[in-house]
C-alpha cells in the first residue's frame, strides 16, 4: 500500500516504550503491531498521529471486545484504571518533509499476570473481561478504525474533527492531574485536548497547553 503498512508480530523480545524502557512478551499472550506510514504532511503535525492511533484502538477495542476503554494522554489505554495498552511513534523527517513514520502499539490481551513492578498498575483484556478474544478480531477492528480516523486527521492535519470524540474517551477529563514538565512540575485540572493534541490543564493561577511529556493522573496508576 503506497501510503501504509501494517506489520503483526506473535512475539516481543525488545520491546521499547517512552524513555528508552525495554520489555519482552511471550508468544499468543499480546498484539504487537508497527503501522508505518508515509504521509504528505508538516513534520511538524506528526506527533498528533500518536493521539489518533489511541482514538482508534479505543473505539475497536469497545466496539470487539465490548470494554470500557479510555485513553490516558497522550499515549496509554486504561480500563478501570489499569493500563492495557501503549503506544509510540517515532518518525524520519527532513526539514519539510517526511520520510517515514512509525508507529508501534502493544495491547494486553492474555496476561494472566504481571511482574511485581507493575501488577498494581497494569492488566489485560483477560483479567477484565474474565474470557479470551480472537486478536485477528481486534486487529482488523483498528485497521478499520484507524484508517477512518486517519482521514479525517488528514484532512486538517490536526485533530479538529476528533478532537470532541477523543475528550469523551479521555481518562484525564476533568479529572486532577500532575505535569512533570521538566522546568517546573504543577498540578491542574484536565480540561480535554486542543485540535493541536494539546492536554489543557487548569492551575489555580492559569490555563496552561502541555504539547508532550509525562503526565499523572490522579486515581490513576497510584496517583492518590
Amino acid at each position: 500500500h503506497p501510503t501504509g503498512t501494517l506489520v503483526v508480530s506473535e512475539q516481543q523480545t525488545a520491546g521499547r516504550g517512552r524513555r528508552g524502557r525495554s520489555w519482552e512478551s511471550p508468544s499468543g499472550i499480546g498484539i504487537f503491531m508497527t503501522l508505518m506510514l508515509k504521509p504528505d504532511i508538516n513534520p511538524n503535525n506528526a506527533s498528533m498521529l500518536t493521539l489518533v492511533t489511541a482514538l482508534a484502538t479505543a473505539r475497536a477495542l469497545r466496539r470487539v471486545v465490548n470494554v470500557p476503554a479510555l485513553i490516558k494522554w497522550p499515549n496509554d489505554l486504561v480500563v478501570n484504571g489499569k493500563k492495557i495498552c501503549g503506544m509510540l511513534t517515532e518518525m524520519s523527517a527532513q526539514f519539510d518533509y517526511i520520510n517515514n513514520i512509525v508507529i508501534g502499539i502493544g495491547i494486553n490481551v492474555h496476561n494472566e499476570s504481571f511482574p511485581e513492578e507493575i501488577a498494581k498498575t497494569a492488566s489485560s483484556l483477560l483479567l477484565e473481561c474474565g474470557h479470551r478474544f480472537h486478536r485477528a478480531d481486534i486487529i482488523e477492528a483498528f485497521l478499520e478504525e484507524f484508517e477512518a480516523a486517519y482521514e479525517v486527521y488528514l484532512k486538517t492535519e490536526d485533530m479538529e474533527g476528533l478532537q470532541q470524540d477523543y475528550n469523551e474517551l479521555l481518562v484525564n477529563m476533568n479529572r486532577q492531574v500532575r505535569v512533570l514538565d521538566p522546568k517546573e512540575p504543577f498540578e491542574g485540572k484536565a480540561m480535554g485536548i486542543t485540535k493541536k493534541g494539546e492536554l489543557i490543564v487548569d492551575t489555580w493561577e492559569s490555563r496552561k497547553l502541555v504539547s508532550s511529556g509525562e503526565v499523572s493522573v490522579r486515581g490513576i496508576y497510584g496517583y492518590v
